[in-house]
């Protein structure tokens, strides 16, 4: 089933607050939630009805996949075009899509973290 925007932003939140060593404020306005591990952002959620939309990173092939197989993804808006990407309310835009865009940019940010850091997220993970 295709989520509106609420429930895309929602969703989106509700995975990324589970998640070990995140943080989130509005550190560039206030109409932008910014959603950190370690310091680093993995997601955007705009805070504005009239545009609900998520922003994540994403590998570059994976996301032009996404770009091309989903009418509610482009480009990303924030950040670097070729590794982050925009999704907003659409015919296949589901929880479990946005599920796994959220976890797999925090994975991606993650795992660019320094050892130390990484470590530390994982034996959090395992709590």
């Amino acid at each position: 089933m295709s989520l509106d925007g609420e429930r895309l932003q929602q969703t989106a939140l509700d995975v990324a607050r589970a998640l070990p060593g995140v943080t989130e404020g509005h550190p560039f306005t206030k109409h932008l939630l910014v959603i950190k591990v370690a310091g680093r952002v993995f997601l955007i959620v705009t805070e504005d009805p009239d545009k609900p939309i998520i922003t994540v990173k994403a590998d570059p092939d994976h996301g032009a996949a996404l770009i091309r197989d989903h009418e509610g993804i482009q480009r990303g808006r924030y950040f670097d075009k070729d590794h982050w990407v925009s999704v907003s309310p659409g015919r296949s835009i589901t929880a479990g899509l946005v599920q796994d865009l959220v976890q797999d940019s925090y994975d991606l940010v993650a795992d660019q973290l320094p050892g130390r850091q990484r470590d530390e997220l994982r034996r959090q993970e395992g709590v």
